[in-house]
């Protein structure tokens, strides 16, 4: 009783969040609307589930209630092993989809990639992260977004931080916060010797203004021009901006946009992340 209760607590809220989608005043609040679908689209999962469930069981029920028939006896007893083991599936899929999760789970992510020791090594080590994480996101499904980016002349990446977007994007990856480290023959090697290098990845939930207020009074804005390749463009703009939490001495700094509006919001958009973490 007390499963087909939270069965139907599921089932109700999911109706209620697709009505509420649907009023033109929640679709005009962003926060609000983003929260609501992030929570439709993790119901929508349980629901799916609660069904198979369902379905499942009443099949084993007739199965089961069929084996002293004279007709259908036979025929029940052949379909009861299949039965059972259907049940047994949902039964196992229901049991993880209800219990307690993170609710951080749900949200798009902030990646960001250092090398660290070994030089340029680190950094080719960090593009060959950074590439696998981009393939992984490609079969999911997911959007990515390069907020930053140091990059060196052999194609290695000194530092990038991307956002994330999709479902369940902090679930798959918050487990991949870490030094990573590799031991290898690198590319800059001429001589054969084995080096290891090392990199840092840090894994963190992208803020949402219903999640972290940020108050724009305890943030210093400094423009700067962009250095680095770009043109004509990095040498004469001072697109590029830096970000200073003044409490926490967090700093952040993003010159990779073209605009110093642009840059100024990917900027943002880490601080919170930072800060919220």
């Amino acid at each position: 009783m007390k499963l087909l209760s939270r069965f139907s607590e599921i089932e109700e809220r999911y109706e209620q969040i697709n009505q509420e989608i649907a009023d033109p005043s929640v679709i005009s609040d962003r926060a609000l609307y983003t929260k609501l679908t992030r929570e439709h689209s993790e119901l929508r999962e349980m629901v799916a589930g609660i069904v198979e469930f369902k379905a499942s069981s009443e099949a084993l029920e007739e199965a089961r209630s069929l084996l002293g028939d004279s007709e259908l006896g036979e025929l029940a007893k052949e379909e009861l092993p299949g039965a059972e083991k259907r049940f047994a599936l949902a039964e196992e899929k229901i049991k993880n989809l209800l219990a307690p999760a993170d609710p951080l789970d749900g949200k798009d992510i902030i990646l960001e990639i250092r090398a660290g020791t070994g030089g340029d090594e680190a950094a080719l080590f960090a593009a060959d992260l950074f590439r696998m994480y981009q393939r992984y996101a490609e079969l999911k499904g997911w959007k990515v977004e390069v907020l930053s980016s140091s990059m060196i002349g052999l194609g290695g990446i000194k530092e990038i931080i991307v956002l994330l977007k999709g479902t369940k994007v902090y679930g798959q990856l918050k487990f991949e916060s870490g030094v990573h480290r590799v031991q290898r023959v690198p590319e800059t090697e001429s001589s054969g010797r084995i080096h290891t290098s090392a990199v840092t990845v840090a894994v963190m939930p992208e803020a949402d203004d219903i999640d972290f207020e940020l108050n724009m009074e305890e943030i210093r804005v400094d423009v700067f021009r962009a250095s680095g390749a770009g043109g004509q463009h990095v040498n004469k703009t001072e697109s590029a901006v830096r970000l200073t939490h003044l409490p926490t001495g967090v700093i952040v700094s993003c010159q990779d946009g073209k605009s110093q509006h642009k840059n100024k919001a990917q900027a943002m958009k880490i601080m919170k992340a930072r800060l919220f973490e």
